[in-house]
């Protein structure tokens, strides 16, 4: 495949979507397909299905992604379109340790529209995510420019106290996830701004997103969380219904 130097290229003007693939079976095709459909339409192209499900099925048909958990990066810019087949790196192990947080030195501008979308202008993401390997902390987390939570650099973040579970809004400026949209659609949630000093007062926190799933969070800024019930139970739950779905898919 040739590629072509373009808007892409020189100006980050395209969008992405990493998809899992579990057993051969992409999980939530249709809900990322929309996503990157409304991402390219704000940019101002068109969506080039045919070619993306081409490129598509003829990564599925390598061995190596009919077993296991393994993942498709979709990008497309103006003219290009290339699907990558990777590894999902989050597996049950790191799963059950569960991550440690802290905040990023960089805020998310929630008035800039490509917060909204996932664009290649991801520069942020990738540079606090370097940083804070350095720090031993496996996700850190955006405030926006009023000091509110809005993200972390690659996941949502949900928090739970008294057994409510709560996420930020949108509007804080954030990318709205494929599994945040999964847990909001299977359990109650509630959208709301939140602030730093408010996660001190939590029993619990836990990221998503579409290779880690449901991720239990150990601790925020130091502060430890005391339980991790409700995050292990809708890991759990997750997990039986991406079994499901892949079953469903073999029979």
């Amino acid at each position: 495949m040739t590629f072509v130097p373009d808007e892409g290229y020189f100006f980050g003007m395209g969008a992405f979507e990493t998809i899992a693939v579990e057993n051969g079976k992409p999980i939530f095709l249709k809900e990322h397909f929309e996503r990157l459909g409304r991402a390219l339409d704000f940019l101002g192209y068109d969506f080039p299905e045919t070619e993306i499900e081409k490129q598509i099925q003829h990564n599925l048909g390598k061995p190596q992604m009919k077993e296991g958990r393994k993942a498709l990066k979709i990008c497309v810019s103006q003219k290009n379109v290339l699907v990558l087949p990777r590894e999902n790196t989050y597996g049950e192990e790191i799963v059950s340790k569960g991550f440690h947080t802290d905040l990023c030195s960089t805020r998310r501008n929630e008035t800039s529209p490509f917060v909204y979308h996932k664009t290649f202008q991801y520069g942020d993401c990738i540079r606090e995510k370097r940083l804070a390997k350095e720090r031993g902390i496996h996700e850190p987390v955006f405030l926006n420019t009023k000091g509110m939570i809005a993200e972390g650099a690659v996941s949502n973040v949900f928090f739970v106290k008294n057994g409510q579970i709560y996420t930020p809004k949108v509007s804080c400026g954030l990318l709205p996830g494929i599994i945040r949209r999964y847990v909001m659609r299977t359990c109650p949630v509630t959208e709301r701004e939140v602030y730093p000093y408010e996660v001190m007062e939590c029993d619990e926190m836990f990221l998503t997103n579409s290779l880690m799933g449901i991720m239990p969070v150990v601790s925020f800024e130091g502060y430890r969380f005391p339980s991790r019930e409700t995050a292990d139970r809708l890991a759990a739950e997750y997990r039986a219904f991406i079994f499901s779905v892949t079953v469903k898919n073999r029979l």
